[in-house]
């Protein structure tokens, strides 16, 4: 029995100084979630376009509508192609494997899509037998995916950012000593990362990063402003890469002006000369995730707050934009956990996470009046079209009808 003992007390011993050893080495250095990055050779990432048959969705982004077609993004794989024909009864009918992509825009029946550091063209004017086009390498500079997150840090020590690509990351508790070598990690938050189109383009979210007005394709990176000539769809050049801001999010075109949001505020600039964007104006706000839509003279912003987008509260605010040079801030409106938004004749619907879409009559805005809300669903983003409203949340497709402003569920179509 006393050797039992004995064993105990040794063992409980150890575990002391187990323990005791772990408190001075967190007391030395902090112990924090470094994300460490899971890589793929350039060539083979971009030999890795596939075009495919339908297959489940695993996470569901941005949504983008052409045509009868609808083109929902599964989060840095692809692209899910959807017949919309029937509204009441859509099906899925094509899978573009696209590693690294998170947008897209059309115009003229050619895709243009985001993989990685390259902007991708496919014709689909055969939505049977879509050809990939063409290939612009090296065109985005700051393309890398979202950190986890909780991560501190990314280590990028033994990254060769000539021959790798990031494709995902996986993470790791580390002990980091307080004077910290920049060439090997670098700090998460750099790595986190519009409105209907003229006749031949689509229309995208209020979420996205693409946006085509006439023979130009914008894209917005998180620091960047890029342009690019698509006068010839299958070979577009690009123009310039400009720095514009401190992580922006969402791009939305209106007339000649772009509209970025971004997670400290709104820009303008205006695209009177379409191949030369000018900066005319900025309206700071809190820090928070924040996508931008314009109707008019107002513009309606949701600002998220929590994680990794800033403050723990969130709004809707309402922005007079006649002045584009002093755009002012006139009434904001709590909300809970605001994504995307949308905006079609005398309505405004706003996705709030998982408090649902909540719909306003803003015949007299800046006053809002509440007149729908579809609670108990997951809202994402939105695409109000002529007759129909799209809306994405929790890897299902809704769609509603709002004849004479009566708004009625079509179809919730999972894309499971």
């Amino acid at each position: 029995m006393r050797i039992f003992y004995s064993i105990i007390t040794l063992l409980l011993m150890a575990l002391m100084a187990l323990f005791t050893s772990c408190e001075k080495d967190e007391e030395a250095g902090n112990v924090e979630l470094v994300a460490v990055p899971v890589t793929m050779s350039v060539a083979e990432f971009r030999s890795s376009v596939y075009i495919q048959e339908p297959k489940e969705i695993e996470q569901a982004g941005k949504m983008y509508v052409y045509k009868n077609f609808v083109f929902i993004n599964d989060v840095n794989r692809g692209v899910h192609i959807i017949d919309n024909s029937n509204p009441e009864n859509p099906r899925k009918i094509k899978y573009l494997k696209i590693p690294q992509n998170t947008d897209v825009a059309i115009k003229g029946d050619m895709l243009f899509a985001n993989s990685g550091m390259d902007l991708v063209v496919f014709d689909i004017s055969d939505i049977n037998n879509i050809r990939q086009e063409q290939r612009l390498e090296n065109v985005f500079d700051d393309y890398q995916p979202s950190a986890p997150g909780g991560a501190a840090f990314v280590d990028t020590e033994n990254l060769d950012f000539q021959k790798e690509v990031i494709i995902g990351y996986v993470l790791e508790r580390r002990k980091i000593e307080m004077v910290l070598d920049e060439r090997i990690l670098i700090a998460a938050e750099s790595f986190n990362s519009g409105a209907s189109g003229p006749a031949g383009t689509g229309t995208g979210g209020s979420m996205a990063r693409f946006n085509i007005k006439d023979k130009f394709l914008y894209v917005v990176g998180n620091q960047s402003l890029s342009v690019f000539d698509i006068s010839s769809l299958s070979s577009p050049e690009k123009i310039s890469t400009d720095y514009v801001g401190w992580q922006i999010e969402t791009i939305f075109n209106q007339d000649d002006y772009l509209y970025l949001g971004s997670s400290a505020g709104m820009y303008i600039y205006s695209i009177e000369e379409p191949s030369t964007p000018l900066f005319i104006s900025r309206l700071q706000h809190v820090l928070g995730c924040d996508p931008v839509v314009v109707d008019g003279d107002m513009a309606y912003v949701t600002i998220r707050g929590g994680n990794e987008c800033g403050q723990s509260w969130s709004q809707l605010q309402v922005i007079d934009v006649a002045d584009k040079q002093n755009p002012e801030l006139l009434a904001t409106y709590e909300m809970d956990s605001p994504y995307g938004l949308g905006v079609k004749d005398d309505l405004l619907f706003v996705c709030d996470g998982d408090s649902g879409l909540k719909i306003y009559d803003k015949t007299q805005s800046p006053g809002l009046t509440l007149t729908d809300h579809f609670e108990d669903i997951n809202t994402y983003d939105v695409i109000p079209l002529e007759e129909v409203l799209l809306m994405v949340g929790d890897d299902i497709l809704h769609q509603y009808s709002y004849e004479d402003n009566n708004i009625r569920l079509l179809s919730s179509f999972s894309l499971k």
